[in-house]
């Protein structure tokens, strides 16, 4: 059973006036923040906020690229050449990059949003693509990769820092991809449930699907999505079940 594991979330999606999440009481519970870069969500104002947040928490920082897609939240299926996938990465890194450095801390990882995350997990070539841009302007950064997917395997066949990752908040296929939120269940709601099915599978090393098939895999890190109304209840559920079975929580 991993002794150690990081906590993480999805941030920095509110836009202009309009207010997605509760990252500040969010930021008080994990110990690794995703940022949106702008494109599917956030904005300068909103990147630089979040960046000085996380900072001052000590909170690892992470970058959370997705398509240029504010309407779709980013959740819309794009494609993308080779070429314009890389750039969209790189200029998303880019823009987290310096939002870190003048909230005083450095970017330490990176987690794909959305359909792109979705697409990647699918698509190793995609996956490749994404990770190798990344690595090009940010060397030695650790990549989020969802665990059992083809973006494990892109990471380790480039030989990146990675750290596989499974979902407080998501129900899974017995092929270790994510439920499709357009399906009854994809999504869950209960804090009740959420923190100790987390804590089975990280005593068990395994992703629990939604049929109860269980799939041996590295657990480096847990997402708690920040866009659903019970994150913050959720966040501190997980977090106390894996205090109770003795897991200790570190930033990657």
């Amino acid at each position: 059973m991993a002794r150690t594991v990081d906590l993480n979330a999805d941030m920095g999606e509110s836009y202009g006036p309009w207010v997605m999440g509760r990252d500040a009481d969010v930021l008080d519970v994990v110990t690794s923040a995703n940022i949106a870069c702008g494109l599917h969500a956030g904005d300068p104002d909103v990147m630089a906020r979040t960046f000085r947040m996380a900072t001052e928490r000590g909170v690892g920082l992470g970058a959370h690229p997705g398509f240029a897609d504010i309407q779709g939240f980013g959740r819309r299926r794009i494609d993308l050449s080779s070429e314009e996938l890389a750039n969209l990465v790189t200029y998303q890194i880019g823009a987290a990059q310096a939002m870190a450095r003048a909230a005083g801390g450095t970017l330490r990882h990176l987690k794909l949003h959305g359909a792109l995350a979705n697409m990647a997990a699918e698509n190793i070539d995609m996956a490749r693509t994404c990770y190798a841009a990344a690595e090009r302007v940010a060397p030695g950064i650790v990549v989020m990769t969802l665990a059992g997917t083809a973006q494990e395997a892109a990471a380790e066949d480039l030989g990146l820092a990675r750290a596989g990752e499974i979902f407080a908040d998501r129900a899974y296929n017995d092929d270790a991809t994510l439920v499709d939120r357009s399906q009854p269940g994809a999504v869950i709601h209960d804090a009740a449930l959420a923190g100790p099915r987390i804590a089975e599978m990280v005593r068990e090393g395994a992703i629990i699907t939604a049929s109860g098939k269980r799939i041996p895999t590295r657990i480096d890190t847990i997402c708690c999505h920040g866009d659903t109304p019970e994150a913050i209840e959720i966040a501190r559920s997980v977090r106390a079940s894996l205090a109770a079975a003795g897991v200790t929580l570190h930033k990657l």
